[in-house]
């Protein structure tokens, strides 16, 4: 299985893994940093990311273990893209049913439309086990990338 949508939006410099997040706002700010550094969005998205986590709380944890933060577009988005970090040790995100929190990664879209193909991969993805652990266990981002 080919996931071309997700190859096109995951960046370079858009992957890291084992990284170390001293809670769950600097776990988010890592997802960001790397959607910066991929030319995705400019800083200003990585603050918003943050702000959605304090004012809605971990709506965001999706699935046991896994996060996909986000902010609504804005002109801080250059390009709809993904990023993703792998957490060296779990983040407690505040959400029961999914905590704590190991992959975590950063959506940006210029839109509301542009980026549903993408998620619909990611969902996709995320919902094959066997993917779900080689992104859990990857030492590196060649791992991952190969799985697109």
């Amino acid at each position: 299985m080919s996931f071309p949508k997700l190859a096109e939006a995951f960046g370079e410099n858009s992957i890291r893994v084992l990284a170390a997040a001293l809670d769950r706002e600097h776990a988010i700010e890592l997802a960001g940093d790397l959607l910066v550094a991929s030319g995705r969005v400019t800083p200003d998205y990585t603050t918003a990311m943050v702000e959605v986590l304090d004012t809605h709380g971990p709506y965001f944890v999706i699935a046991p273990g896994i996060a996909l933060a986000h902010a609504k577009p804005s002109e801080s988005v250059l390009a709809t893209g993904l990023s993703l970090v792998t957490l060296a040790e779990p983040i407690v995100f505040g959400n029961e049913a999914n905590d704590p929190v190991k992959l975590v990664f950063g959506l940006c879209a210029v839109d509301h439309d542009s980026h549903i193909q993408m998620l619909g991969e990611l969902s996709t993805l995320l919902s094959n086990n066997e993917s779900v652990n080689i992104l859990l266990n990857a030492v590196d981002t060649e791992q991952i990338r190969s799985l697109f």
